[in-house]
């Protein structure tokens, strides 16, 4: 008993500081049902998209999976502005607009009849994704949480993850009414139901009359006691200060290999169960989910620990588990193999995931933070676009995965030492006068 009460005493002064639910963790909940959606309507359905769209046009993997990879070239390049746009005007404006573009690009999608509409479509519900989705939601986190930040990213990303859980609720239509009555059925669920989640955002909370987790602000000094008092102390980065640290571009560079290895198993994960070991869609549907409940529990240790230990060795250690477990599933003879790379690809991509967020606003600070991590997708599209495409080349050529997931598997290595080079920069000093 003393246990469940220690915990519920923790858990309640984590949600409500000051008496009240704190406002940032309704953010929270908020994001993660804006993430939940691009997730299972999306990022983590298009490999089965892409067997029902090679089935029915006669279109090559790799051609198939360009449009998703060209989709997160788009979204890189949009980056530096979309950053600088979130830090001017707010996410709220921009997630609206995203959230519509996203919305009627499924609708679109429902009417296509060659290559060409098909990437048409699909730059544009890339684009709605983007402008509506994972950067613009954390530029809100960041600056409503500073003790409790990767609980706090972590917490909104479990949508992403639930997502993934819902993949056979997506194939269960995609079998039963086709992928045209999916993409309509999608495309409405994004209006109804984004439209108004995306209202609850709100960007930084000074302007709300709070203060960053909830805190209660200081007490002013008695009017006798005031003196003036001059001391430094640390301000948040710039863009062009945090570009032109070492930490900007060896988390980009590590990034961008960490996707390298997610985007190839999102794009190609079902195709590869489906023609290696004969699995039914429906069992590689049912991979996905397993896989996505371990990104999960990720998700929830990596909140929990990334507050408390140096986030830049746990980036470190999900690096080699990425690597381990593609050579596991490239490899694979038996279920047991590809339920090993489900625990250690899961668990590394659910632990690294917030922390890839957590780690940047720890180095930089929330003031700049959309622009700085636009500027840092430019660097991360490579990886994002490059893993599905190079997968689905290869896999052409050769008949096969293998040679292109054990490169990725090494690529994943190579990661690794970026995040343990990333120490944290210098901090940026600013002298101040109080009374």
């Amino acid at each position: 008993m003393p246990l469940v009460s220690t915990f519920s005493n923790n858990l309640n002064q984590l949600l409500r500081p000051r008496g009240h639910v704190f406002y940032g963790w309704w953010i929270v909940a908020s994001a993660g049902g804006v993430q939940w959606l691009a997730a299972v309507l999306w990022m983590q359905s298009y490999g089965a998209y892409m067997v029902f769209l090679v089935d029915d046009f006669g279109w090559s993997k790799a051609l198939v999976a360009g449009a998703f990879a060209l989709t997160r070239v788009e979204s890189g390049i949009l980056g530096p502005l979309q950053g600088w746009l979130v830090d001017r005007f707010g996410p709220r404006l921009i997630l609206t607009i995203g959230t519509l573009m996203f919305g009627v690009g499924f609708m679109l999608f429902s009417l296509v009849d060659s290559i060409v509409t098909f990437y048409l479509c699909f730059v544009l519900i890339a684009l709605g994704s983007s402008l509506g989705g994972f950067a613009t939601l954390m530029v809100s986190i960041v600056s409503w949480f500073d003790r409790n930040r990767a609980k706090a990213i972590a917490g909104s990303q479990l949508g992403f993850s639930i997502g993934g859980l819902s993949v056979p609720l997506v194939i269960l239509l995609l079998e039963a009414y086709g992928w045209r009555t999916t993409a309509v059925i999608s495309g409405v669920t994004v209006l109804v139901v984004g439209l108004p989640l995306v209202q609850v955002v709100r960007h930084r909370p000074e302007d709300h009359g709070e203060l960053p987790d909830g805190k209660a602000p200081e007490p002013e000094a008695a009017p006798d006691d005031k003196a003036q008092v001059s001391a430094w102390i640390t301000r948040d980065f710039t863009a062009r200060e945090a570009v032109r640290t070492r930490a900007f571009w060896l988390i980009s560079i590590g990034h961008a290999l960490a996707l390298l290895t997610v985007s190839a198993v999102m794009v190609h994960l079902i195709a590869l169960l489906t023609e290696s070991m004969d699995y039914s869609v429906a069992q590689a549907g049912g991979v996905v989910a397993l896989l996505t409940g371990f990104q999960m529990l990720g998700q929830l240790s990596g909140g929990y620990l990334g507050d408390r230990i140096n986030k830049r060795l746990i980036c470190v250690a999900c690096m080699v588990a990425h690597a381990v477990g593609l050579l596991l599933v490239t490899y694979a003879s038996s279920f047991l193999m590809v339920f090993a790379f489900t625990v250690l690809h899961g668990l590394a991509w659910g632990t690294r995931g917030p922390l890839m967020v957590a780690l940047r606003a720890d180095y930089f600070g929330p003031r700049s933070f959309g622009t700085i991590m636009g500027f840092s997708s430019l660097i991360v599209m490579l990886g994002m676009s490059g893993g599905p495409v190079f997968a689905g080349i290869m896999a052409d050529v050769y008949g096969n995965y293998e040679v292109a997931l054990t490169v990725l598997a090494g690529l994943s290595l190579l990661g690794s030492l970026c995040f343990a080079a990333a120490t944290a920069p210098e901090p940026r000093m600013v002298k101040t006068t109080t009374t």
